[in-house]
């Protein structure tokens, strides 16, 4: 393993996916590239075909030595993935979680704001009102691989999924979030459900009372996801970090992207905070062939990725420049792709955004 540092020339793995993750991807490479130029900054790339259709054609999402060829880049910038014709579990199992996990990649991190110009669905968040972070675990929790089926197709089958949550696992991802927490607003919230999970949500409980106390600068609650999930949509402006296990995390953060307006524009990042590996940047949206090849998906989504890349890799100028491109274009024009009411095309947002920058 090498330690990544802070250079001004980097080397980012494109994986455009599948759909519209074919479109959105060369958005935001044009976007990267203009940025920079302004910031003194070079990016190298080499693009990976692996997709739906690499799995169609030759049984694999990735080759075998995937890992390998992606490990000598500074970060991996993804588009979507996941087709008709393809079981979702196969996608997700071919290509991200053995990226996710081999990578070490134990934060999903997930920014949400309500933008002028993107008015939410509900009527009380307002631009500015609506600014939170999701911090999701991202390798264990919920989606682990222990299990199994028995008696397919009799009437006792059954199915069993275990969940696995680790003292490191926990406390580590738990750190970054009081962390982040103390940059931010100092207020922590932790998702939890431990009145009805009687194992793992009580052991996350007390890790989350346990770190708290080396971050004593930050006040911290928890809620059931229950009533979580309730008020990120009655009050969303109360929130600041939230932290949660994979599963919850999960569903918060799509939640809350809804809540911002739309899902189109929400950007992802997986982190190895250590930078031992690469990380990986995604929008959240997915692959959309109902509207993928039709030109006009929505790029904000990857470019914002793009951005949270940037500030990755240490450049958060640049990174900035960025963000407040996206957000004067969505506020001071009337340019919009369809999702957001508009009748723009891909390339005609991303020429505005440029023109921005």
């Amino acid at each position: 393993m090498t330690n990544r540092r802070t250079t001004s020339h980097h080397r980012i793995a494109l994986i455009p996916g599948d759909g519209i993750g074919t479109e959105v991807i060369p958005a935001a490479r044009r976007v990267l590239d203009t940025v920079a130029a302004r910031h003194g900054l070079g990016f190298s790339y080499e693009t990976f075909d692996w997709s739906c259709e690499r799995y169609v054609s030759l049984g694999a999402m990735m080759p075998d030595d995937g890992l390998d060829r992606l490990r000598g880049h500074d970060a991996i910038l993804l588009g979507a993935v996941g087709y008709p014709g393809v079981p979702d579990h196969v996608s997700l199992w071919g290509l991200l979680i053995p990226i996710r996990r081999g990578f070490q990649q134990y934060v999903n991190l997930r920014p949400i704001r309500v933008f002028e110009g993107v008015p939410s669905p509900l009527r009380d968040a307002a631009p500015g009102d609506v600014d939170l972070v999701v911090v999701r675990e991202n390798v264990e929790g919920e989606y682990g691989e222990i299990g199994g089926r028995l008696g397919r197709g009799l009437p006792e089958e059954m199915a069993v999924q275990e969940a696995v949550f680790t003292r490191k696992g926990v406390t580590r991802v738990l750190d970054y979030a009081f962390s982040l927490a103390e940059r931010r607003g100092r207020h922590l919230t932790s998702a939890t459900k431990s009145n009805g999970i009687v194992h793992t949500m009580p052991f996350w409980d007390e890790l989350v009372a346990e770190r708290a106390t080396a971050h004593p600068e930050v006040a911290w609650d928890q809620e059931h996801i229950d009533a979580l999930a309730a008020k990120f949509v009655l009050d969303p402006r109360r929130f600041d970090v939230v932290v949660a296990s994979n599963l919850f995390g999960d569903i918060l953060s799509d939640l809350a992207a809804a809540v911002a307006g739309s899902i189109g524009i929400a950007p992802a990042a997986n982190l190895n905070p250590e930078r031992d590996f690469p990380s990986m940047f995604e929008p959240v949206h997915g692959s959309a062939p109902d509207i993928a090849g039709r030109g006009i998906a929505n790029p904000l989504g990857a470019i914002w990725s793009a951005a949270m890349m940037l500030d990755h890799l240490g450049h958060p100028e640049a990174a900035a420049h960025v963000t407040d491109a996206i957000a004067t274009v969505l506020a001071k024009t009337p340019v919009r792709t369809p999702d957001l009411g508009g009748t723009a095309t891909t390339a005609e947002f991303t020429e505005a955004l440029i023109d921005l920058l």
